[in-house]
């Protein structure tokens, strides 16, 4: 247990950042899913639709740190791959 109180700030700030990047995670993830599904469904419009959304999120996250800007570029690089295929 943090004794000072700049270490009892410290654990309240990790808290609350932990929850907020664990939202973004969650939705970025959801978008994801939900992209491949359309993919997986051969819903071409669906996911010619959803892949520049998903695009802007993955960039957002990659800007706020949620994911590593190097995993952002894969990921939208192999989601794209995938739509152009489909």
């Amino acid at each position: 247990m943090a004794h000072s109180k700049s270490a009892k700030k410290r654990v309240r700030q990790s808290e609350e950042q932990r929850i907020r990047t664990r939202h973004h995670r969650s939705r970025l993830r959801t978008a994801i899913k939900s992209l491949r599904a359309a993919v997986a469904a051969g819903d071409q419009e669906t996911s010619q639709q959803k892949l520049p959304e998903t695009i802007a999120l993955l960039d957002r996250m990659a800007s706020r740190r949620v994911l590593h800007r190097n995993a952002a570029a894969r990921t939208k690089s192999r989601l794209s791959r995938l739509v152009a295929k489909a």
